[in-house]
């Protein structure tokens, strides 16, 4: 079996969950003996993962460029996968019209629309609106979901939200949250052995730069109750507006780059990541939970994992109460560890990477034997590749076209 993973970017696993997310994805094709090329029309990065390293070749692709009519008919792939919505509708209809029996996955990573709804949302200071749930984005998202034989959803939020608000039908999603290979879990320090508090996230992503800011309002606060602890930000790409809020005297440091996660987060007392908005499930709360560090974060935060009685860690929504939080279970021995002790059952009760790859291997061939009438069923998809893949057809073509004239010109 040949697999094609055509990727948003080139996979970061040490700087995003989303990295960390599609590695697994490619690691579970590769156990069923496939054969797997990654494909992107992103600019390379220092901090990619080698592909290679793994036996997985790779191709640089060009958005609007017939060049991958050639590509993709020579490589002739059983299954190709898009990473996130934007690469199916730019890859999208290449795929149909030149490899047409090739079982189409999208791997939403999280709900694109449903993170920048919320976003706005915050922003203007107001609750979600069934005008959100309408966007262009959503429109978008959705249709790319329709026109694709199976989607990939991270959380049963999400599950839920696609089949209640946007009538989808089951047969077209597949639950599919962080796999985390169990085996490896081991023990950590002690509440006696760590110190401080640590958050960590990719700065480039929204939810988490608004944490921080969060952070920095709040942070006071708790240093008054606890004036030697100190909070520490990781995450990549941190840009000056970052390190410049960094401030040794009061405790609140950015860090950035972390080349170890788990070193520093398995060090900290607790993890502290009030999320205001975002979607999908939030890779550093799985990371915490491998170190066995209670986390305090928000209804957001947990959202898709767990429920707030059954977090490892504890849930407010309001800063004085995150505030009272932080203080008491960095200080509260018996409460950190009843919450810490919860980490390990809780990751191997609903993340445990066997079962997940069983089932999304037993979907995926379940699919391939029933192909033809599957793609019966899903007439409102087939109508939506007859009009808006030509759309989009031939815009790209204008484009291609343009970019020839262009190149011509000069």
């Amino acid at each position: 079996m040949k697999v094609l993973v055509i990727g948003y970017v080139w996979p970061e696993p040490k700087s995003s969950a989303a990295g960390s997310h599609i590695l697994s994805i490619i690691h579970t094709f590769l156990e069923q003996g496939w054969q797997v090329e990654f494909a992107s029309p992103a600019q390379k990065t220092p901090h990619m993962f080698d592909l290679n390293s793994i036996h997985v070749s790779s191709a640089e692709i060009t958005l609007n460029c017939d060049s991958f009519n050639d590509y993709i008919a020579a490589l002739n792939p059983d299954i190709v996968m898009f990473d996130r919505f934007m690469m199916e509708e730019q890859f999208g209809w290449r795929v149909d019209t030149y490899c047409p029996n090739a079982l189409k996955i999208l791997d939403t990573e999280d709900l694109q629309s449903v993170r920048n709804a919320r976003h706005l949302a915050h922003k203007a200071g107001r609750t979600l609106t069934a005008q959100d749930w309408s966007s262009d984005l959503a429109k978008r998202e959705i249709a790319a979901i329709l026109r694709c034989d199976l989607s990939l959803i991270i959380s049963d939020y999400e599950m839920n939200l696609l089949q209640a608000q946007y009538k989808l039908e089951p047969s077209l999603l597949h639950h599919l949250p962080f796999m985390f290979d169990t085996d490896k879990l081991s023990e950590n320090p002690s509440f006696q052995e760590r110190q401080h508090f640590v958050t960590i996230g990719n700065f480039r992503h929204a939810p988490n730069w608004d944490s921080v800011l969060f952070l920095q309002q709040i942070w006071p606060q708790i240093r008054k109750q606890l004036p030697t602890a100190e909070l520490h930000i990781y995450g990549s790409y941190p840009p000056p507006k970052a390190t410049a809020i960094s401030n040794e005297k009061t405790g609140f440091i950015v860090k950035g780059w972390c080349d170890d996660a788990y070193e520093v987060i398995k060090n900290a007392k607790v993890m502290l990541s009030p999320l205001r908005f975002g979607a999908g499930i939030k890779g550093k709360f799985l990371d915490a939970m491998v170190c066995q560090t209670p986390s305090i974060t928000t209804p957001i935060g947990i959202e898709g994992m767990f429920d707030s009685e059954n977090w490892p860690g504890l849930v407010s929504e309001h800063a004085e109460n995150i505030v009272t939080d932080a203080v008491n279970l960095y200080s509260n021995s018996a409460l950190w560890q009843q919450k810490s002790s919860l980490c390990h059952n809780k990751l191997i009760e609903k993340f445990a990477k066997a079962p997940l790859a069983c089932d999304l291997i037993e979907k995926i061939n379940s699919l391939r034997n029933d192909l033809e009438q599957h793609r019966l069923n899903n007439f409102t998809g087939q109508m939506l590749k007859h009009h808006m893949h030509a759309s989009t057809k031939y815009m790209s073509q204008w484009i291609t076209e343009k970019n020839k004239s262009r190149h011509n010109d000069e």
